[in-house]
């Protein structure tokens, strides 16, 4: 229920509210500004590492990836951003079929980057750069194949 307050003490409330408020204000005046001169300053420019930019998927010294198209990161996006294509292979040593990443697409326009597939991803197949710059002309380019040998 609303406490009932008189004229004067409503008037005193107000201007206390009015303070605080001030008070904030003057303290973010003095606080050091964090906006960046995009542009100009591109080559300094400092991205948090925690940043989600673009997915990608880490290749090692032979340019192999981790995937091993077990379709995890596919079932945990909740837009469809990715697609994943893989075949089974007959292993000749061992007799059983296995396996294997044909075609990993990501489709950059439809991703709203919640890192669930980053999350979801047992083996650490795919990450998010801190690449932002991802204006393009037409859409179709931000489909991307990120499994290129």
């Amino acid at each position: 229920m609303k406490e009932k307050r008189s004229y004067l003490g409503g008037l005193m409330h107000g201007i206390g509210t009015l303070l605080t408020g001030m008070k904030i204000t003057g303290r973010e005046f003095f606080t050091k500004k964090v906006t960046e001169q995009y542009p100009e300053n591109r080559d300094t420019l400092e991205i948090s590492p925690r940043f989600r930019g673009r997915l990608t998927m880490p290749t090692d010294e032979e340019g192999n990836n981790k995937c091993i198209a077990c379709g995890l990161c596919q079932m945990a996006c909740p837009n469809d951003s990715i697609h994943i294509t893989s075949e089974s292979v007959l292993n000749e040593e061992t007799g059983k079929k296995k396996k294997v990443l044909v075609k990993y697409e990501y489709d950059l326009g439809a991703c709203m980057f919640c890192q669930l597939c980053v999350n979801a991803c047992t083996h650490g197949a795919i990450e998010f750069s801190t690449e932002f710059e991802n204006a393009v002309f037409d859409r179709s380019t931000l489909v991307q194949t990120l499994n290129k040998k």
